[in-house]
Parts: structure tokens; sequence; C-alpha cells
């Protein structure tokens, strides 16, 4: 199980706890890393805001690995040792690009998604595509690469990072921090019954009780007694926001032998992508989340429905699934604590050189509509034509195309303020916004990737803008700075408490 706090609070404290060269090459040796991507997802990075910057997003694994010996005595069934560990904790880290909010959406574990083909970076192994499979087995296919390009390909959200950590790991890191505060509505014993067997162990009387080791890892992968997985989800979230204001109130930063435990148990529990695989990069980036307000911090699950073909299993919750990729892609913060944004003036003329006429234009014509489903076959021909008939004579469908979550018109980066203008020329042509503008350094040309936001139709038709706080329902949100949560307990694992 997996502890997003814990990692990122540790990323702070690896900065201050390196005070002698050697000691920061031993800190460093801890750190294991492998590759960012297991594959292909087509999804390009941010382009950067007015003030040049651009947001965050890391992937936050917790690992169900009991290939070692401390692993396997803290739970789990010992006929998977030696098996392919897969990821039962997913969550999605969004830091926004001016570094005043942050939110986070967890998947469970059991929810069907599309597993791109991806190959494993330390075997070389590939594993091809499925679309039956829960998507905490992405991690036998390739490894948190491959985790990651799955997210990417469901979300359209360019994922910067990932950040892994197993049972073993979330005991040390909760035995070093001190206990963390979580709370029950009734007393709760999370036991096998002569209907459910298994269960987490979890023990806890009524109200607040302060978990520490394997009693917080119990906390972490309790789900019977809370009644299922959007639940144990919401009750990690509980602990992570929790553990957020125990550290915050303590000011663990100015005891400096407490740095130091801090910073070699978190350099141990974690696994990470290569290019943040050294104690300056992990600092370099905690730099960038230190300064978000707890207040400005929400954690969320994603809304899901039973799976038609096992009940066992779940699907997306497809219209609120898609409107909270949308506020993670176009950078709306889950919050509505933060000042409103002020709305860009419109202007009729854009800034720079004057578009090139429109004949003159070639313009490569992508179909990217198969997001979630089949891509709509001839679209890129239907879109070319009709920018043919809007003057762009050398407009023409191009013969493939990666599948896109939303329409966008790409310019060469090398291009400059011209390519610009040339590519808002088109975009006002088809009636896309500007924001549907990219630069895009690897761009071969002019390219319209017609996305799944746009199957039909002669004209493009924005959809809804996102709005901060615009969560849907089911998406169990909460606020970091809220203290007064606690879990429901399903009626068959209340605990009144010892008698005796």
């Amino acid at each position: 199980m997996f502890r997003w706090i814990a990692i990122t609070l540790s990323l702070l404290i690896l900065g201050t706890a390196t005070a002698g060269y050697l000691y920061y090459q031993h800190l460093n040796s801890n750190i294991r890393s492998s590759g960012r991507s297991g594959g292909e997802s087509g999804v390009k990075k941010a382009a950067p805001n007015a003030a040049g910057e651009t947001p965050i997003n890391i992937l936050l694994l917790g690992s169900d690995s009991r290939n070692t010996a401390e692993n396997v005595k803290l739970g789990g069934s010992r006929d998977s040792i030696g098996d392919k560990p897969r990821a039962d904790v997913q969550m999605l880290l969004h830091i926004s690009a001016d570094r005043k909010s942050s939110s986070l959406v967890s998947i469970p574990r059991d929810t069907i998604v599309e597993i791109p083909e991806c190959k494993d970076s330390e075997t070389g192994q590939t594993y091809a595509a499925t679309d039956d499979k829960p998507i905490n087995e992405s991690l036998q296919r390739g490894g948190p690469g491959c985790t990651l390009t799955t997210w990417e390909k469901l979300t359209g959200v360019y994922i910067n990072h990932w950040v892994m950590i197993d049972f073993s790991g979330v005991v040390a890191m909760a035995d070093v921090i001190g206990g963390v505060d979580v709370c029950v509505k009734t007393g709760v014993w999370d036991r096998s019954t002569p209907m459910v067997r298994g269960g987490s162990g979890l023990k806890l009387h009524q109200g607040t009780n302060t978990v520490m080791g394997e009693d917080a890892l119990k906390w972490l992968r309790t789900r019977h007694a809370f009644g299922n997985d959007q639940n144990r989800a919401k009750a990690q979230h509980m602990y992570m926001n929790s553990m957020l204001r125990t550290l915050k109130k303590q000011n663990a930063w100015s005891d400096a032998g407490r740095l130091t435990d801090l910073a070699e148990t978190a350099t141990k529990a974690l696994q990470v992508s290569d290019e943040i695989g050294t104690v300056k990069k992990l600092y370099d980036l905690a730099m960038q989340l230190k300064n978000v307000p707890i207040n400005r911090i929400t954690t969320t699950t994603i809304p899901t429905a039973e799976w038609s073909q096992d009940k066992n299993r779940l699907v997306l919750v497809e219209k609120s699934a898609d409107q909270m990729w949308q506020m993670l892609r176009e950078d709306v913060a889950f919050d509505k604590n933060g000042k409103a944004k002020a709305k860009a003036s419109p202007s009729a003329t854009p800034a720079g050189p004057p578009a090139a006429a429109p004949k003159t234009l070639a313009v490569s014509v992508a179909n990217g509509t198969g997001v979630g489903q089949a891509a709509k076959d001839g679209r890129a021909t239907e879109v070319a034509q009709i920018l043919n008939g809007k003057g762009f004579d050398l407009a023409e469908a191009a013969r493939t195309g990666e599948p896109a979550k939303t329409t966008v018109v790409q310019y060469p980066q090398e291009d400059g303020d011209q390519g610009k203008s040339d590519a808002q020329s088109v975009a006002k042509a088809l009636g896309l916004p500007t924001t549907a503008v990219k630069a895009d350094a690897e761009a071969g040309g002019l390219t319209l990737v017609v996305g799944a936001d746009w199957r039909d139709g002669t004209v493009y038709k924005a959809p809804k803008t996102a709005e901060a706080g615009d969560l849907p329902a089911g998406a169990d949100d909460l606020n970091a700075a809220d203290e007064g949560k606690c879990m429901d307990v399903y009626s068959v694992y209340r605990w009144d408490g010892d008698k005796s």
C-alpha cells in the first residue's frame, strides 16, 4: 500500500539531511529507479502558461509485492510469493502550474481499463494490449512504466514521474513519522466472517486512534469493514491528509536527527522513475511542491460502476471521469478556495505576424477519435474536406493518427510566431478555441489532430468549460485541512471493544 504524503514530505527532507558528501552518496545508493514510460500513449506535455509554468503530474503506486521476507510477514497470501507484484493502490497527484493547488485522483484496483502494449524496461519483454484486465495488473505487464502509460492513455494527461512503495516501506515510514491519527464512527474489527474470508486485522476503538507501523498498514489495506474499494480509497485519503497535518504541527524539519531518520527510511522505501532517481532531483521536485497551502489540497476517487461482465469488477462512469480528466488537463483546481482567475479579454486580431494564405498551408489531418472506443472511420478525410471547402486546398488526411481526448492544432515549435499564427487561422476556420493551438517540438509540420471530443459535425462545438471545484457526484472529495472526518464501518465489522 502507498501513502503519497509520506513520500511528498520525505522529498522535502532529502535536501536538508545531506550535509556530508559521503552521506549524500549513501542516500543516492538507497534509491531504486527504472524507466518513466512503458509504451507510447501519444500524450504530449502541457503547454506552459503565460508565466512559462507547467503543471507537474506524479503517479503514486502501492505495490502488493510479497517477494521479500518483510513483505510476506506483513500479510497476504503466501501462494503469491514469487509472483510479479500488482499496483493495488494507484493515485495521480496533480500540482498546478502556479503551485497554488494540488489535486489527487484514485482509481480502485479492480477497475477494467485499456492497458496498451508495453515493454518492460528491465527485461525487454513486450506485452500485447488488452482491454479486459483490471488496472492493477498493468504493473505486471511492463512495470511501473506500463502503469504510467495506461494512465496517460486513459486520461490524456502527461505524467512526469512515478513513485512506488511496497508493504514494508509503508510500515517503515509510519514508524519513523511517529504515528498518524485516524477516526472511525464505531469500533472496527476487520476479520474473517462466515460469509467473507480474509480481512486486514484492523482493530480500533470508536473515535480517534493513533496508528503506527503494522496498524497503519492495516488501516490502508482495510476493505471489507469499510464496505468496498471506493471507501478504502477514502480511508487512505483521510490517512494522507492526517499525516500532512501531523507533520505540519510537529515542525519536524527543525530536528536534525529526525530528518536523518526520515531521509534514510524514505530513500530505502521508494522506487522512482529514472529522471528523479537521485537525492538532488527529488529535492528539486520537492521544492516545486512545498508551497501548496493545506486547504488547497483535494483528494478524490474516480466514480465507478459494476462491470456488466463481472460483478466483482468495476468500470469508470464515463461522463464523471471525463469531467475530472478535463479538469486535470486544463489545470483547473479541484477546490474552490483559490482566487477566481480573471478572464482574458477577447482580441479580434491575434498578436504576431499575419497568417499565410490558407491555400498555401499544408495541413495534415489525423484521426484521433479512438479514445475509449473505436476511431470513427474516415473522420480525418471528412475534416480535411471541410478545410478544403474553406480555402485550405493543401489539407489532406494523414495515414495514421494517435488517439487524443481533445482536438488540437499543432505547429512545429521552431516555426515560432509565424507557425502559431498559421495554426490559429486553421483553428478559427473550424471554430476551435485558441487554447487548441499547441507548439510541438516533434511536429513535422502543421497538423490538425481530430480528437474524441469532435467525432461528428462540420463545426467544432466546445465542451463546457471546467470550473474550480466543479467535481461530479461520487468523487468523494476531501480537503486536507478538514480534521472532522471519520470512516463509517460496515455493520458486520463493528466492534464494541474488549469486555474484560
